[in-house]
Parts: structure tokens; sequence; C-alpha cells
């Protein structure tokens, strides 16, 4: 349908950390197939690169580039670099995210400064660098993903993470308006629970669910889910395109849950 065509849209956390589709995989390959021309940013270069190949080999345009978002530096030479590829930024797709299980007394400082710098601080960062370039612009739709967990408590005791997605949400609502005047809208989703490969390669996520048994941690994850099942990468990426679309035009500050049903249900 070309829903995003003459667009450059960056993607941040591109790759996926294993056999599969993440969300932001997902996510750079429906973009191009909607017509935008895709920066796929990834701290794996190799996952990056596969993205882009599969974007490439449907006929797409895309490419790649290798960054640890957490780092400033980094962050402004993946800015830098897209604009020196495709000479504009009009959508940043902010993907990235780590889960340190453990509540408050059992989470490490390290461990907790380690998930605020890869889920926060990234997208603090990208955001700090791409808002110039959409002010310049005129306008753009950057698109957080945050998590239910930012929410509710979901039964898995991994409270930086929680608390993480909760900051960029209020990072969100207040970026929405401060750069509202300048036509860029910024919103963020909450996926619910996924059947993604970064959740499979999660062994605390499945000794959490069941004792390190990943085909009986997707059984309990959908039975908690009132639709009966998980969602999946598709079903963010295509949240993620809403957003990133003109459809979207009169939406801003917005946190667009996706997860089945799960945060509404009364037990």
């Amino acid at each position: 349908m070309e829903r995003l065509k003459g667009k450059t849209a960056m993607v941040v956390g591109a790759g996926s950390i294993g056999p599969g589709w993440g969300n932001g995989k997902a996510t750079a390959v429906t973009f191009a197939r909607e017509g935008a021309q895709v920066f796929c940013v990834d701290r794996n270069a190799a996952a990056a690169e596969e993205t882009v190949k599969i974007i490439t080999g449907e006929g797409g345009k895309a490419a790649a580039f290798t960054a640890d978002v957490s780092r400033a530096a980094e962050v402004e030479a993946m800015v830098a670099a897209c604009l020196k590829t495709f000479g504009r930024i009009d959508v940043l797709d902010n993907n990235v995210g780590i889960a340190e299980m453990g509540s408050v007394v059992e989470t490490t400082e390290s461990e907790w400064d380690r998930v605020f710098a890869v889920n926060l601080k990234s997208a603090f960062l990208a955001m700090k660098h791409v808002i110039p370039v959409m002010q310049e612009q005129g306008g753009g739709s950057i698109i957080n993903i945050s998590s239910i967990a930012s929410i509710r408590h979901v039964g898995i005791s991994y409270v930086s993470y929680g608390a993480s997605k909760a900051a960029m949400n209020q990072m969100t609502r207040t970026t929405a308006v401060q750069f509202a005047p300048n036509h860029i809208r910024v919103n963020c989703i909450l996926p619910g629970l996924m059947k993604t490969p970064m959740v499979e390669h999660s062994a605390g996520l499945a000794a959490s669910y069941a004792k390190g048994d990943v085909e009986a941690m997707w059984r309990a994850r959908d039975s908690q889910v009132p639709m009966g099942h998980m969602g999946d990468a598709w079903d963010v990426a295509n949240a993620a395109l809403f957003l990133a679309s003109d459809e979207s035009r009169y939406v801003t500050g917005l946190e667009l849950v996706v997860d089945g049903g799960l945060t509404v249900r009364s037990a």
C-alpha cells in the first residue's frame, strides 16, 4: 500500500537476537514493504545486515549501521550516517531493550544501571540527536517501544525493566507535548506477552515461568492472555506502522497497548 512512500525510517534494534522475528526486525521489514527506505541499526552487525538483506531481497532500500546506542558518541555517529546515506529522518523507532531478573532487593547496582542505560538512555540519546533533524525538516514521528510491565505487575520479578519502561512512558509524554508545535509526534507502544527470540533466549524468563522449560513457558504465557495466545513481532510492527504513517498525523503522546486484553482483565 506504500503507506510510508518517500519516508526514511531509522529502526534502532533492527536485528534479532536469534532465528525468527524480533520486534525491530519485523518493524524494519514492514516499514520497507510500505515504501520506506530503512536505516537498520543494531549492536550486532550481522543481525543488522541480515535484516537489510531481507529488505533488499524484496526490492526495498535499506542500509545497516552498527552502534551501541547507550553511548552518546555512537548515537551521534548513527544519526550522521543516516543523513549521509538517505538525507533525512522521518521516522525513529527506538526498539532496543533488555530484561534482568530480580526485585529491588536482588538486583545489583550494576544490573540496574545497565538496564537503564540500554532501555532508557538509548531512547533519550536517539531523540536528543534526531529531534533537531526533524525540526529542520518540519516534522516527523518517533516511536518508543515500551512494555505493559511499565503499567502493571505481570507476575515476573524484573523491577529494573518495568521501572525503565515506566520512565520511557513519561519521557514520551513530555517530549510529545514539548515538540508538538514542531509537528513531531512522539508515541510509545506497550507490547504484552510476545513470542519472540528475545523471550525465547532469556534464561531468566524461562526459569521464572517454568524452571527453564521454554515450551512450558510458552503455554503458561498463552494461558495468561484473554485471547488465549501471545502476540508476535508482526503485531508490534503493525502498530508501529500506524504510528509511523500519516494515518496517525493527529496522534501524539499515546501509549498504544498491544496485549490481547491482558492489562484490562480483572484477574
